[in-house]
């Protein structure tokens, strides 16, 4: 299913949702009934993932300007002892 935006002169902007390639130039509005014509907008291309984005973002920062990296990074510390597991009996 697509969504297809229409301009109602006297209602505003209303979307549609139909199968695709099957919107028509003019729908009636919802409120009035009155024939509004098709607004076309671009695709949601923005909608992508936060982390993915990034993702690109870095790799095309990295394609003219590489990140140089002199050491390896530090490793993370482990996590403190369960409490919990003090009081199980040991083998």
């Amino acid at each position: 299913m697509a969504t297809y935006a229409y301009h109602c002169a006297g209602c505003g902007p209303f979307e549609v949702r139909r199968p695709i390639g099957t919107a028509e130039p003019a729908e009636p509005c919802a409120a009035c009934g009155e024939p509004a014509p098709r607004r076309y907008t671009p695709p949601l291309l923005a909608r992508t993932p936060a982390p993915e984005a990034r993702a690109r973002q870095a790799q095309e920062a990295s394609a003219h300007e590489p990140q140089v990296v002199r050491r390896a990074p530090a490793a993370p510390e482990p996590p403190p002892p369960d409490p919990r597991w003090a009081g199980l009996p040991r083998p």
